[in-house]
């Protein structure tokens, strides 16, 4: 007993010094760690008071408009408070460049005393929260005023704040690696020199040890190759997984912008079709009064009773495109339809207007047969306009284009000049709606002699509110186009499950090719 209690002081006399500093290390990084965790928190903090002090959704900053309403105490006071804390919910969608941290805000309430006597104003955010919040409250009106106080339940998350704790764990690693190896080495060299002498009794204990080593070594070499082998599937799942996700967020935001430009031509031509149906009472009124009327000549009847014949078309017009733009088009009235009619009715609807108003030529070269797709007359009847409306200002565009060509030309070269003014005046606008079958396809051709696109502007047309239109392109001055027709177009045809190719040159005119599925 007395053998083994000498034998034990002798190892704890050995180890005791590298044990020793061993604990002073490790005690020394764990207060590092710790002061420094502090630190950042307090940082954390001072930067969350600093923001929500200063920042400014509406003329005044919160303290501000709490002072305010302490000595005012008007509801709309109240409600603008509530304003502010909503806005400040939600601060990486306000002040993208201003916060240093991004926090999510759970919850943000303006606690007054008791003594005030008014009830706290709160704001909570109504999405479920994915962690448990931090908690902030403090005096936030400066120096000794205490009637109000502010209470904040959030939670940081930002890229930097992630950044910097996976920097703490790395360098919390590395420190403790480099501690441990260090403390490691002083002990086995203690050891080495104070138990030399007893290294020969060892040896064969020795070899035993390093042989299970060995084996360990082995299992936990292969048991890091099947944690690697399975961090790989993670990742590649957690890739397909984002992939997935990006897809579906693009879908999304095209569904979205789809219906924003439904909406905006919604609003846009109804108000339009709206008015002008108001605007025709009168003059269909007082049409009316002129066929009552007696001493009215027989061709005077007859055309007073076609001008009455032809409001009444444009009225019933309306009143469908009123129908029309009040419904989406993926809810569309499906019918079998034949293109060729669609296409006729819209030839002779503004054959004569574009041969006197637009100096235009417009003609319809459709086959006997008929041409049987599935969709809806209305929708259609609005596509197949826009595209005829689009020829209609690239012919006028191309007029100019040869006008100002024209007068470009020295005014010393009078011949010259007078002769190319005169071929720009007797130039002809030209477009053609050609319908044709192609296998198990009905497609639709509109095409004009018109200004033409360039490669770029023929890429992007379709774009919703892209436009290169100018004031004096327009059909009798009308402002430049919101570039929505095209758009809308798009939109109209992918709903037939129809598609879209353009050909188009420079000064050379263009061709849009609808392409449908013929009916069953």
């Amino acid at each position: 007993m007395v053998l083994f209690d000498r034998a034990g002081w002798k190892y704890v006399r050995g180890l005791a010094p590298p044990l020793l500093v061993l604990a002073v290390l490790l005690g020394w990084l764990g207060y590092l760690l710790y002061d420094r965790a502090h630190w950042w928190q307090q940082s954390d903090e001072s930067n969350l008071r600093e923001w929500l002090n200063e920042a400014r959704v509406f003329r005044q900053a919160l303290p501000e408009q709490v002072r305010e309403y302490l000595e005012k105490q008007h509801p709309d006071k109240a409600e603008e408070i509530h304003e502010q804390l909503k806005a400040l919910g939600t601060p990486t969608k306000i002040y993208p460049g201003q916060l240093p941290l991004f926090p999510e805000i759970y919850r943000l309430e303006v606690r007054f005393a008791p003594d005030v006597g008014l009830p706290p104003i709160v704001w909570a955010d109504e999405v479920p929260r994915a962690h448990r919040g931090q908690h902030l409250e403090y005096d936030f009106l400066g120096g000794n005023d205490r009637r109000a106080r502010l209470h904040l339940e959030y939670q940081l998350h930002a890229y930097n704040q992630r950044q910097r704790e996976q920097e703490q764990r790395q360098a919390l690693l590395q420190g403790v690696s480099a501690l441990a190896g260090a403390a490691a080495v002083l002990v086995f060299a203690w050891v080495y020199f104070f138990l030399k002498r007893e290294r020969a009794r060892e040896l064969q204990r020795l070899l035993t040890q390093r042989q299970i080593e060995h084996v360990e070594n082995q299992r936990l070499e292969s048991e890091l190759r099947r944690q690697e082998a399975e961090r790989k599937q993670e990742d590649m799942e957690r890739t397909l997984l984002e992939q997935r996700l990006a897809t579906q967020a693009a879908e999304r935001q095209a569904l979205e912008l789809k219906s924003q430009l439904y909406a905006s031509i919604s609003i846009m031509a109804g108000s339009y079709a709206h008015n002008i149906k108001n605007l025709l009472v009168r003059p269909n009124d007082l049409l009316s009064r002129c066929l009552e009327a007696d001493g009215l000549s027989h061709d005077q009847s007859h055309m007073l009773t076609e001008v009455r014949h032809t409001l009444g078309t444009v009225t019933e017009r309306l009143q469908q495109i009123l129908r029309t733009v009040r419904r989406d088009p993926t809810r569309a009235e499906t019918t079998t339809i034949d293109l060729n009619v669609v296409i006729r009715d819209l030839q002779r609807t503004w054959e004569d207007l574009a041969r006197e108003k637009w100096k235009l030529t417009l003609t319809a070269d459709t086959p006997a047969e008929p041409l049987w797709i599935e969709g809806d007359v209305s929708h259609l009847q609005q596509a197949a306009e826009n595209l005829l409306f689009n020829a209609r200002d690239a012919t006028f565009e191309m007029r100019n284009q040869l006008r100002d060509r024209a007068r470009r030309i020295d005014a010393t070269d009078g011949p010259q000049r007078r002769q190319a003014l005169i071929d720009a005046a007797a130039w002809k606008g030209s477009t053609v709606l050609r319908t044709r079958r192609a296998g198990d396809r009905a497609i639709l051709e509109v095409q004009d002699n018109g200004i033409g696109m360039s490669e770029d502007v023929r890429r992007r047309c379709t774009e919703t509110h892209f436009t290169t239109k100018r004031d004096n392109a327009i059909y009798e001055g009308i402002s430049t186009g919101m570039g929505l027709g095209l758009s809308f177009v798009t939109v109209i045809l992918e709903h037939h499950r129809a598609t879209l190719d353009i050909e188009s040159k420079p000064l050379h005119g263009a061709l849009f090719r609808a392409s449908f599925p013929l009916g069953k």
